[in-house]
């Protein structure tokens, strides 16, 4: 190897084949420029330490975050959906479901679950947005009510976690059926007298929104999540008017009656426990 190509002069010494890459996922950067270590940012509950802000995660770490020991039953695990319709826009529907499923790792964009949680038993469902944009198919409006039909037969409380982009309209008018027959389910679930609570993240908009995320007996969200039917653009260009400022954030929501509070990631175990307590009748944990 000649000493051109060693770079002696500028004091670079390390040859090209022995320099290391700085590995994928090791460091994360908010949306406001602080720089977090990948670890760190998960020890902290994806939350990033300096200026608060709310990563984005999928099931896995909501499971991981709710659960006793991450012990938990998954419920309709196998469960994926079909292409009744035979859609194509840029590509098939049934080769988007593919390319979904492979990415991620997913077979739709929601899983549901049943565990421990402070030493109480739950049914959870989260929404995966990794999952064609955590869009709510024929699949998502199943599984949501399978596992509502699971909490009432247990009787145990019913926690929904939204993150989605609206109904999936490669399903069209399948996709929007949804919306009445989880809302359907959730009446079934208030005439048991069993708590729900809806949980809103960044983004819960669209259909999602216009059904069973705005149905909790108490609809909380993290800070900053943007939470909306249609978007600020859609809502200014047909209004016409200028939106308010921090318009659909779950502060503004909290602020003008949608919402009962905003729970901060790491005290959401407690916070969603201490509810159902209440509502219960029964001793705070703690």
């Amino acid at each position: 190897m000649s000493s051109w190509f060693k770079r002696k002069e500028k004091g670079i010494q390390t040859l090209t084949e022995e320099k290391k890459d700085t590995p994928k996922g090791l460091w994360y950067k908010s949306p406001t420029g602080k720089i977090v270590e990948a670890e760190d940012l998960a020890k902290n509950f994806y939350v990033s330490p300096e200026d608060d802000y709310h990563v984005r995660i999928g099931s896995k770490e909501y499971f991981e975050i709710l659960f006793d020991d991450n012990k938990f039953k998954e419920l309709d695990a196998n469960m994926t959906s079909k292409d009744p319709l035979k859609f194509v826009d840029t590509k098939k529907y049934s080769d988007r479901l593919k390319a979904a499923e492979q990415k991620t790792g997913l077979k739709d964009a929601v899983r549901t679950a049943v565990g421990k949680s402070m030493g109480k038993e739950i049914v959870v469902a989260c929404m995966d947005f990794a999952f064609i944009g955590g869009s709510m198919g024929s699949v998502v409006g199943e599984k949501i009510a399978r596992a509502i039909d699971v909490a009432k037969k247990k009787k145990l409380p019913f926690l929904m976690i939204s993150k989605s982009g609206g109904a999936r309209m490669m399903e069209a008018a399948l996709s929007l059926m949804q919306l009445a027959k989880t809302s359907a389910k959730l009446a079934q679930l208030a005439e048991a007298q069993i708590p729900y609570i809806s949980l809103c993240t960044d983004p819960t908009t669209g259909g999602t929104t216009a059904s069973y995320a705005m149905l909790g007996d108490i609809n909380i969200a993290e800070p900053g999540a943007l939470i909306g039917f249609a978007g600020p653009r859609v809502v200014k260009d047909t209004t016409g008017k200028d939106l308010p400022e921090g318009f659909q954030t779950a502060e503004f929501l909290k602020e003008h009656g949608f919402l009962d509070f905003i729970a901060h990631r790491s005290e959401l175990k407690k916070k969603v426990n201490q509810y159902i307590d209440l509502i219960t009748n029964q001793p705070l944990r703690t």
